[in-house]
Parts: C-alpha cells; sequence; structure tokens
C-alpha cells in the first residue's frame, strides 16, 4: 500500500519497507531519536487495516497497539485522526492499562483496582499464561504492535513475553526501539536480571524467532533541524552497542559519557536560574521548551525556584500517574440520563470551562469504544462511571499538562519532542561515583544520550542548583529537607508532596456545602496556584498518622490531607523510638498540579448532593513543602 503527499509526510523507503509487511509478519525494527517512528507506526496501522486485498485486511479490533506513557498514547491517536484513514477504530493503550482491562474481563469479580500497577501486570502475565485471551470481547489479537521495546523490563517484559508465547501461531507483530535510549534499567527488581539485563528482551525475541524474524531500520533523523540539536546524533551507534562492547560495558559507557558531556559543555549556557537574564528567557520563549533534569529531587527543587520567580511552568508527571479530567465529573453530575448521544456530550460540554487544547472530537472518538451504550452512537453512563471508579479510563483522555515550558526528569521526556531542550550540566562520571557506591555507568550514558536528542531547534545547558540539603526517606521514597543543625546531623524542615496526598473517600466540604466547594474549584482553582497544609488537630489521627491537615487555597478548604499522607508524614518525622514530634502548623510551597475526577462511595456521593455517581472533583497536588512550626519550638532530629 502506497500514500501520497496528502496523506503527510511521504515515506521514505526505509519507512516504507515497515509499512508494506504483512500482517503475519514477525518484524523487529530499530529506530533511531527522531527518525519518524510515530508516523510509521501510524501508516502501519492503517496499510494492515485497510489493505486493499480482503485476505490481508484486518479489523481494528483484531490490533493490539502497546506503549509506555499517556503521552506517546495520545500521539499516536492524535496521528491516527490525521492520517490513519482506515485505522482510527485502533484502540491504542499503556501495558499497564491493558493489563487491567484483559483482568477484568478474565475475571469481573476480581478486585483489580485495588492492586498497584506491578501487581496488576503480574496478574494480567498469570491469566495470559492460563489462557485469559480468550477471554477477550474481540479475541486473541491477530497482530501486535509495540513501542519503546527497549525499555521492556521486569514484569512489563514477562508479560510482553507470555503473550507472544501465547500467540506465536497466529500472530504477527511489529516491535520498535532503540537500545541507545534504554532507560528503564532501575525497574529490575532481579540481581542476575539485572547483571544481564543489556537488550535482553531484544536477545529473547530474536533467539525465539530466529527462523522467520524480519529486521528492518530507520535511520534518518526528522526532528532535529539544527546542528545543535543534532549534537549527539552521531553517538547513537555507538551508545546502542554499550551492552556488546568487547572492552566491558562500563569502560565504554564512561567513555561515551564523558564525549557527550564534552559536546553538551560546547553549548551555549543559559545562566544560572537565579539569574534574571536566564528567568526573562525561559518566560520569553517561543514555542516548547523543557528543562530536563537527572532525577526527581532536582526536578521539584528547580520546580521550586521557577515558581518562587514567577516563572510559569508545569511539573511532569509520573508516567504511571493518570488523573481523570476534572469535566467527567461535571457530565456525570449534570446528566440524569442513563445514555449519552454525542449531540448532549457536546452540549454539556460547552456548559464546562475546560483545560485548553481540548478536542471534542478525540474525547468522542476515545470514550464511544471505551463506554458504548446499548443505542446507535451512545455512552452508556454506568459505563463512564465505572471508567473512572475501575482507573481504565481511556489513557489518552488523561488530563493533559500543556504548559509552554515543563519541568521534566529525563525517563518521563521519552517519547516527547520539545522546540528547545535546557538540561542540567552533569557531573563528570568520577564525580557520580563520588557519590554513589553502585553507580549504572551505561545508564548514566543512555540517559544524557535520550536528553540530548530531545530538541527539534535549540539544546542549551544550565548549572544544577544544589539539592545537598534534599535527602531521600528511603522507608516511604518520599524526599525531604533537611536543615544542618549544630547539635545534630539534621533537622525535617519539609517534605514531598505528591498525587494521593488528598482524600478522595469524600467531596471537600461533604456534606455541609459540598455543592459550593465543587463550584469553587472549577472557578477558582487553577494548575500551579499555591496550596497550603493547616494543622486542623491537636492530636493524631493514630499510633503511627499526624493529625488531620487542612488543604488551603487563598484561604478557602479545598480538601483533607489523605490517611497515606499522614501515615507517612509520621513515617519521616518519627526519627527515634522515644522521640517526640513538634507536628508543622503549615505545610507551605505546595501547587496545584490539576483538578481531577475520583469516584467514592455513590451515598456519599448522595449525602453531600453531588449526584449517586459517587464521582466528583477533587485537587491534585505537588511540590516540596517547607514547614512552620509553632514560634518558640525548634525541633530538631538527627
Amino acid at each position: 500500500m502506497t500514500f501520497s503527499a496528502d496523506d503527510g509526510p511521504v515515506l521514505t523507503a526505509e519507512q516504507q519497507a515497515v509499512v508494506d509487511r504483512p500482517w503475519d509478519t514477525r518484524l523487529l525494527v530499530t529506530a533511531g531519536a527522531g527518525t519518524g517512528k510515530t508516523h510509521t507506526l501510524v501508516r502501519r496501522m492503517d496499510a494492515l487495516v485497510g489493505h486493499t486485498d480482503p485476505d490481508e485486511a484486518l479489523e481494528a479490533s483484531e490490533l493490539l497497539v502497546l506503549s509506555f506513557s499517556r503521552a506517546a498514547v495520545r500521539e499516536l491517536r492524535d496521528r491516527i485522526a490525521r492520517y490513519g484513514e482506515h485505522a482510527r477504530r485502533v484502540r491504542v493503550q499503556t501495558f499497564d492499562s491493558w493489563a487491567h482491562s484483559l483482568l477484568l474481563q478474565a475475571y469481573p469479580d476480581g478486585q483489580w483496582s485495588a492492586l498497584s500497577f506491578e501487581e496488576r501486570i503480574r496478574a494480567a502475565t498469570e491469566a495470559i499464561e492460563k489462557g485469559a485471551l480468550e477471554s477477550l470481547e474481540s479475541g486473541p489479537p491477530t497482530h501486535v504492535i509495540v513501542d519503546e521495546v527497549q525499555d521492556l523490563v521486569g514484569a512489563r517484559r514477562e508479560m510482553v513475553e507470555s503473550l507472544l508465547d501465547r500467540l506465536q501461531d497466529s500472530c504477527g507483530f511489529t516491535l520498535v526501539g532503540d537500545p541507545a535510549q534504554a532507560v528503564y534499567d532501575f525497574q529490575i527488581r532481579d540481581p542476575e536480571e539485572y547483571a544481564d539485563r543489556a537488550d535482553l528482551f531484544l536477545r529473547w525475541v530474536r533467539i525465539s524467532y530466529a527462523d522467520d524474524l524480519v529486521e528492518l531500520r530507520l535511520t534518518r533523523n526528522f526532528r532535529a533541524v539544527t546542528p545543535e540539536a543534532r549534537t549527539a546524533l552521531a553517538l547513537g551507534p555507538a551508545v546502542q552497542g554499550i551492552g556488546s562492547a568487547p572492552e566491558g560495558a562500563d569502560t565504554t559507557a564512561a567513555r561515551l559519557h564523558e564525549e557527550l558531556r564534552a559536546l553538551l559543555l560546547d553549548l551555549p549556557d543559559l545562566g544560572a536560574l537565579t539569574d534574571a537574564f536566564t528567568l526573562d528567557t525561559l518566560r520569553s520563549f517561543p514555542g516548547t521548551c523543557a528543562i530536563l533534569c537527572r532525577d526527581n529531587r532536582q526536578a521539584l527543587v528547580v520546580s521550586e525556584l521557577l515558581h518562587t520567580e514567577g516563572v510559569p511552568h508545569a511539573l511532569r508527571r509520573s508516567l504511571q500517574d493518570r488523573p481523570v479530567p476534572y469535566w467527567v465529573a461535571e457530565v456525570l453530575r449534570r446528566t440524569r440520563a442513563a445514555t449519552l448521544a454525542e449531540e448532549r456530550l457536546r452540549e454539556l460540554l460547552a456548559s464546562i470551562p475546560l483545560p485548553e487544547g481540548t478536542d471534542l472530537d478525540r474525547v468522542w472518538r476515545s470514550l464511544r469504544p471505551a463506554a458504548r451504550g446499548a443505542g446507535r452512537g451512545t455512552l452508556d453512563v454506568a459505563r463512564l462511571r465505572r471508567l473512572v471508579a475501575e482507573r481504565r479510563f481511556p489513557d489518552e483522555l488523561a488530563d493533559p499538562e500543556p504548559a509552554r515550558l515543563v519541568v521534566s526528569t529525563v525517563h518521563r521526556s521519552k517519547g516527547l519532542e520539545f522546540d528547545r531542550v535546557v538540561l542540567l550540566t552533569p557531573p563528570t562520571t568520577t564525580e557520580l561515583r563520588r557519590r554513589t557506591d553502585d553507580l549504572d555507568v551505561p545508564a548514566e550514558a543512555r540517559a544524557l544520550y535520550v536528553a540530548m536528542t530531545r530538541a527539534r531547534e535549540d539544546l542549551y545547558r544550565i548549572p544544577a542548583p544544589d539539592t545537598v540539603t534534599v535527602l531521600r526517606h528511603n522507608p516511604t521514597g518520599r524526599w525531604y529537607r533537611g536543615v544542618p543543625n549544630p547539635r545534630h546531623r539534621w533537622r525535617r524542615d519539609g517534605v514531598e508532596v505528591r498525587a494521593g496526598d488528598v482524600d478522595t473517600l469524600e467531596p471537600a466540604d461533604a456534606p455541609i456545602d459540598a455543592q459550593a466547594a465543587q463550584a469553587y474549584l472549577l472557578e477558582r482553582v487553577r494548575p500551579g496556584d499555591a496550596v497550603t497544609f493547616r494543622l486542623r488537630d491537636t492530636l493524631p489521627m493514630g499510633a503511627e498518622q499526624s493529625p488531620r491537615y487542612a488543604l488551603l487555597h487563598e484561604g478557602r478548604e479545598i480538601g483533607e490531607a489523605s490517611e497515606t499522607f499522614r501515615s507517612q508524614l509520621h513515617a519521616v518525622l518519627k526519627v527515634g523510638a522515644t522521640w517526640e514530634i513538634h507536628w508543622p502548623e503549615e505545610i507551605s510551597g505546595l501547587r496545584i498540579d490539576c483538578l481531577e475526577s475520583v469516584a467514592g462511595s455513590p451515598a456519599a456521593g448522595a449525602n453531600a448532593g453531588l449526584s449517586d455517581h459517587g464521582v466528583w472533583i477533587a485537587p491534585r497536588i505537588g511540590g516540596i513543602g517547607r514547614f512552620r512550626r509553632i514560634t518558640g519550638i525548634e525541633e530538631e532530629q538527627e
């Protein structure tokens, strides 16, 4: 199948070779950074579904398309909408979303929403091995497409291997990845697997399908349009080959890391984040811009500095965070019908203040197959409610992060591109070894390469901010502020706040004035707004919990700290068995990430006057807060 220029960018010979392979081909595609992988995959899907030979054409439901992040899913769906004449009904899902859906269809009585992402992935692997693919509404897939296969490690690798094993006699596949961009090694828990992690999934594919595997490559970079943006591309093949280097992966990776770092140091230094010129430049950059950090500690500190200086931006979420847009709760609250036609859905959405860039066509396209009603062209309201309650809301509709300037870790930027990228200048490998006993040098080299290949036009560097007083509390995984103390090593003076730290069991102000609280959230609260946790009671809620904290926005209560936060705040502050905790009066420096739709009990929603669907709006917050304690009380913790 061929395409004209009217169908979008003309395919290169390399891309056309991928697109034209029959559905039963076992295809492995190595696609370097910026080589048009997404567009090629969309054309591949369109060719599989719209083939002119009826014996070669697949139904959209016969394709299973899996990717790592919501951003990648959204990008694929948008490209399909623009260029996929035949593939518009193909469902693109994250690994986690598909695993959850499989479990619900195979074992509908299971409490799958209560499990963690990793637990659901492992449960889905067991279900596949027991024949659960036969339980899918559309039957087992005929062709599987998997994006970013270089990052298939741990539980997700095992799930995909089980899936392909189960379908070995009846299914083709298209696997796309680039070993140079493998940055998820840290997810591997098994020491033996970690020691043998390089290209583990790719080696499995090559061995398992040795007789009929077709390997193709995409090599031409379309993303980088300037010499600065192309700075690191020449080292891509060397970074790909780190795992098979004859002199050893660590030695090769250290050399490549230093080469990449030297190239970065030759690029313009934008200046420190405290410089007026730097801040004005970030405010005025045209197009999209990302400040990429090596870890979440750096990202939290950079974000705090920008907020302090009044620079609008978004702090990019974890890839596993999938907030359901707040407008879903409003749609459910405002309808009394059991089904919604497209025209009625659009009418309801028109009465709700929507996030900038909300595409109503995309909303309908995504909700239609996920919450299909009994009548033609309708949504089932009860199914829509279950999508929220069971955390199965379509990935591509998860609340967007539309800010022009984003602060992100390298891992969270995977698969994305920006007009301009600003990197924190990395330490040398020698400096990194002094800081870390078990430094993964190949991971550092690949992360730096990924970061340097995200830019379309400009690539800059800035000095890394001082993060020495931001420490990790290992039992909870939270970052906290440690202030040097003359008598002891550190005093806790702040703590990270993140998704899940606002209570969602009941609506804010329930049952007294929940409707007014919902209206306030809709009308007054915006991403980036400052919020504060304020101590509400003097006594802890339990033996290993803090007292209650109210969440305030401009003095107005909009929520309450969750049980998870209260327990983990206790853990962070309880240094010793006999240590007396002085609870902070306030935790300031927090920001609104977004408003989201959350599901509680229908009774709680009805008692609060918010309909009996049990879905309402709640704020999601983040940042690294600062403690304010009662005057005259200084808590000194070691």
